[in-house]
């Protein structure tokens, strides 16, 4: 089975987290944490600041490492690491994502999550 590694970023401010909604390809209208794809040669860390600033034209800081998920998706193997994150400055563009919100953790469940996602939502309820 194909594996991809890819790392994710758990936005947070004023106890709100950052969801985006995909715009393309076969998950499409499905929300997610915002990153992506890791390169050969970069850390995790050095791949979820460039994702960022790919996508939302942002800066953000690494807070902490919050977990990694494998999950089976039915065409590839998932590993994805995320970090809990927050923005250098208020200013954002999204250039991939058709949508995006600020949901606060109770309303976390509102939005269809890819299913990888999901499972760091269960662990953001329970810690």
């Amino acid at each position: 089975m194909k594996q991809i590694e890819v790392v994710a970023a758990i936005i947070c401010k004023d106890d709100r987290i950052f969801a985006t909604q995909r715009g393309y390809g076969e998950w499409k209208d499905w929300w997610e944490f915002p990153g992506g794809k890791m390169e050969a040669g970069e850390t995790p860390e050095g791949a979820l600041k460039r994702e960022i600033r790919e996508e939302l034209s942002a800066d953000i800081s690494i807070d902490t490492f919050f977990c990694t998920v494998e999950y089976d998706y039915p065409k590839f193997h998932l590993t994805m690491h995320c970090y809990r994150c927050s923005l250098l400055s208020d200013a954002m563009r999204l250039n991939e994502h058709e949508a995006a919100q600020w949901l606060p953790k109770n309303e976390l469940g509102k939005v269809r999550w890819l299913p990888a996602d999901i499972e760091v939502i269960e662990k953001i309820f329970r810690g």
